[in-house]
C-alpha cells in the first residue's frame, strides 16, 4: 500500500474535526489539473453538490448506496451487467480512506520520540499487474472493518474518480476486503469522472467493427469476434462467482485464420494486429485489457 501525504502540522491545531490538507481536498475536487489523462478538460462537469459540502452529506448514515446494492444483486442474479453497476456508481455516495502518516519526529522527555509532525495520506493500492488502483468503500462500516484508523471522507463516486485519475490510478477499487469487491476498470473509471455512458469493450459494437477493420490488412484473417474476456467475473467471499467486477483480462479477441499457416506467419498477424490496434484511438480509449485466441477458420 503506498501512502502519498500533504503536510498537516499537529503544533496548536484547534479542537474539533481536521481539515483535509489542500492537496487531498483539490484531488477530491477533481482540481489537479485543466484535463484528465485521456486529454479530457475537467472544465464544465458539475456533480450534485458544491465544492464547499464534498466532505458533508447531510442526514447521512454510512450505508451504501441502495442504488449501487440493487445493481449489484441483478449482476448476481444474472439480470444486470457491469454497465448497469457502473451506471449506478453515477449518483451514488462513496467513502475514500484517508491515513494519518508521521512525516517528522522531535525528542521528547527522557529521550522518548514524539510525532512532531503528521501528514493525512489518500492511499493508493498495487494491483497484481502492477498498475495503481485507489480503493473506496460504499458504507462506513465496509471501511472501518478495512482499516479501522482511517478517516472516511464522503463523496460522490464521480469525484472519487476524478481524485483517483488525478493520482494516477488506472482502476477504482469497491469495497476490498469485503464480501463483494468490484474493480473499475480504466475505460470505465474515465468514464464515470467524465460523467459519460459507459459499455464494456466486450459489448461494444463500435469496437468491434474497429477491430475488424484493422484485420482487414491481413488476408490470412477470416474473421475477428469479441467476448468478454477470462478476467471479467469475479468471486464474493462466499466462494460465490459474479459475472463482472474482475480487474481482468477484460477483453477476449478471437482471431479466425485461414488452414495452413506456419507458427512464423501466426505470429506475424498477431505481432501486426497488436501494433495496429496501439496505433487505434478507439481500441485505446475503450479497451482496458485484452487476450488473443486463435482459431481455425472453417472450411
Amino acid at each position: 500500500m503506498e501512502h502519498q501525504p500533504a503536510a498537516d502540522s499537529a503544533a496548536d491545531r484547534p479542537a474539533g474535526p481536521r481539515q483535509l490538507p489542500g492537496h487531498i481536498a483539490a484531488a477530491l475536487a477533481g482540481a489537479g489539473g485543466p484535463a484528465d489523462s485521456a486529454g479530457q478538460p475537467w472544465a464544465g462537469r458539475s456533480l450534485t453538490g458544491d465544492d464547499a459540502t464534498i466532505h458533508n452529506f447531510e442526514d447521512d448514515d454510512g450505508a451504501a448506496d441502495a442504488g449501487y446494492l440493487a445493481a449489484l444483486a441483478a449482476l448476481a442474479a444474472g439480470d444486470g451487467d457491469e454497465a448497469a453497476v457502473v451506471a449506478a456508481l453515477a449518483t451514488a455516495r462513496v467513502f475514500v480512506p484517508i491515513l494519518a502518516t508521521l512525516a517528522e519526529e522531535a525528542e521528547g522527555a527522557g529521550g522518548l520520540h514524539a510525532d512532531k509532525q503528521a501528514d493525512m495520506a489518500l492511499v493508493t493500492l498495487k494491483a497484481p499487474d502492477g498498475r495503481t488502483a485507489m480503493p473506496v468503500f460504499t458504507s462506513a462500516a465496509s471501511l472501518a472493518a478495512w482499516h479501522p484508523e482511517a478517516r472516511p471522507v464522503a463523496v460522490y463516486a464521480a469525484r472519487a474518480a476524478l481524485s483517483a485519475v488525478a493520482e494516477g490510478a488506472e482502476l477504482l477499487v469497491l469495497d476490498p476486503g469485503s464480501p463483494v469487491t468490484f474493480v473499475v476498470r480504466r475505460p470505465a473509471l474515465w468514464a464515470l469522472a467524465q460523467q459519460r455512458d459507459w459499455a464494456p469493450s466486450y459489448a461494444d459494437p463500435g469496437l468491434a467493427r474497429s477491430l475488424g477493420e484493422a484485420a482487414a490488412g491481413f488476408s490470412a484473417v477470416r474473421r475477428v469476434e469479441i467476448h468478454p474476456g477470462s478476467g471479467v467475473a469475479s468471486l464474493t467471499a462466499d466462494g460465490t462467482q459474479l459475472p463482472g467486477g474482475g480487474a481482468g483480462p477484460e477483453l477476449r479477441v478471437l482471431l479466425f485464420l485461414e488452414d495452413g499457416l506456419d507458427a512464423a506467419g501466426v505470429q506475424s498477424i498477431v505481432a501486426g494486429l497488436n501494433q495496429a490496434w496501439a496505433r487505434n484511438e478507439v481500441f485505446a480509449e475503450r479497451v482496458d485489457s485484452i487476450e488473443v485466441k486463435l482459431r481455425r477458420a472453417a472450411m
